[in-house]
């Protein structure tokens, strides 16, 4: 399936009913089928939050129900929609790109909604009270998408008490899994529908988890994961710390690569490496990174089948940081953090159907022309904001907008009322 190379709202939306039927087999019956439909086109409108009832009101419906239902009880197998979400990245983006490992936050009120606990989120840069989402992207030289996600389930809090999985609908099956475990299983996934992804990086949670990176080499996917400069390091026959091999490195032995385009231009830095673990079969290096400005330093643990160059290692470690332009493009173009669900089930259905809008838009941006220094290619947002403004914004009758002012200004006074019982009944 093509997309256009220019603004065409048209073939845009062409495009978007093609995606659409794509994944119309998912889902047993036409009425969660429609919903879905108008639910991806309301993560992709101009709507201020994507809640049910506003993705409703954008529908033109009469309330959230069917939104609510869509996420809550209806049929419709929400992992095969991940699948075809992974599957339609890859076609766009092609073959050859890297996986990134990464979690996001999601700040929530209240004990009920699956997974949440007081937890550090780098999404506060502190412990709140949040839910931790594990998410795989793909990234090639022509963009990058969200392709899977898991929950992050916390082993005490959540999995140990079993009534309380129950009232989030966790299912039974679900086992406690660490954040490099999740990874794991979501890059095991990838790997195996077929994913052409040579590399795999990530932050220190998954560069410091020896399973992951055992199961990296058994396939033999190369790495660049960062680790901690107190990690141990089996160098030159002894073992070191990352921070005091860095210690002993000669200038002369530092060079100065590009870590890849920022707002502001080239990020440069200063960069060294050194064989570790020649023991083992394989390739496997320490690589170093400097800042030239402050001195801080960056460890990166990498691993390769075969030989690579310095410029090779240097250009994985830098796409890291792609993941988290994925996040801030996810929550603030689709919504991926704006749902009001508290069920395992719910969450994972407005994370997926959030995936498959921004993955949409991936695509779109992805086919544009390189920059011709007059203009910019369209990014994501750009695509996003046209698509609204010009083919999925409704013209509201009055009868419609004053039917969702009573049915806003009703739900709330019977939930202030709800609430006021629960704090005068404790």
């Amino acid at each position: 399936m093509a997309v256009a190379d220019s603004v065409d709202p048209d073939r845009w939306i062409v495009t978007l009913n093609e995606l659409m039927t794509r994944i119309a087999h998912r889902f047993g019956r036409i009425e969660p089928r429609r919903a879905a439909n108008a639910y991806v086109r309301g993560l992709l409108s101009g709507v201020e939050r994507k809640n049910c009832w506003n993705l409703a009101e954008h529908a033109g419906l009469n309330g959230p129900q069917s939104m609510q239902r869509l996420l809550r009880t209806a049929r419709w197998d929400a992992e095969a929609v991940r699948d075809d979400v992974r599957g339609y990245v890859s076609e766009h983006l092609g073959a050859g790109g890297v996986l990134i490992v990464d979690e996001t936050g999601f700040l929530k009120k209240g004990l009920r909604s699956a997974g949440v606990q007081r937890q550090y989120t780098g999404t506060a840069g502190r412990i709140e009270n949040s839910q931790v989402g594990v998410f795989l992207a793909y990234a090639t030289p022509r963009g990058r998408a969200l392709i899977d996600r898991r929950l992050y389930l916390p082993e005490h809090s959540w999995r140990a008490d079993q009534s309380r999985c129950r009232s989030a609908g966790v299912p039974d099956e679900i086992a406690f899994a660490t954040k490099p475990a999740l990874a794991a299983q979501m890059i095991a996934a990838a790997l195996d529908a077929g994913i052409d992804a040579p590399w795999v990086t990530g932050d220190e949670v998954y560069g410091q988890d020896p399973r992951l990176r055992a199961l990296l080499e058994a396939r033999q996917v190369g790495y660049v994961l960062v680790i901690a400069g107190t990690a141990r390091i089996r160098c030159e026959g002894l073992d070191w710390k990352a921070a005091q091999i860095a210690a002993h490195v000669p200038d002369a032995h530092w060079h100065r690569y590009s870590a890849g385009r920022g707002a502001k231009g080239h990020r440069w830095y200063a960069w060294a490496w050194t064989r570790i673990d020649t023991h083992r079969p394989g390739h496997r290096w320490l690589l170093i990174r400097r800042n030239p400005v402050t001195g801080e330093l960056a460890f990166y643990r990498c691993y390769a089948p075969t030989p690579m160059p310095l410029a090779a290692l240097v250009r994985i470690a830098g796409i890291r940081w792609t993941v988290e332009e994925s996040f801030q493009a996810a929550k603030g173009q689709v919504g991926l953090d704006h749902y009001q669900v508290r069920s395992w089930d719910g969450w994972h259905r407005h994370i997926t159907l959030a995936m498959l809008a921004l993955a949409f838009l991936a695509a779109l941006a992805a086919s544009q022309p390189d920059d011709d220094h007059a203009h910019l290619p369209l990014t994501m947002p750009e695509i996003r904001r046209l698509l609204a403004a010009l083919t999925l914004t409704r013209h509201r009758r009055t009868e419609e907008i004053l039917h969702w002012s009573h049915w806003r200004r009703r739900h709330q006074a019977t939930a202030r009322r709800c609430h006021y019982q629960r704090r005068s009944h404790p």
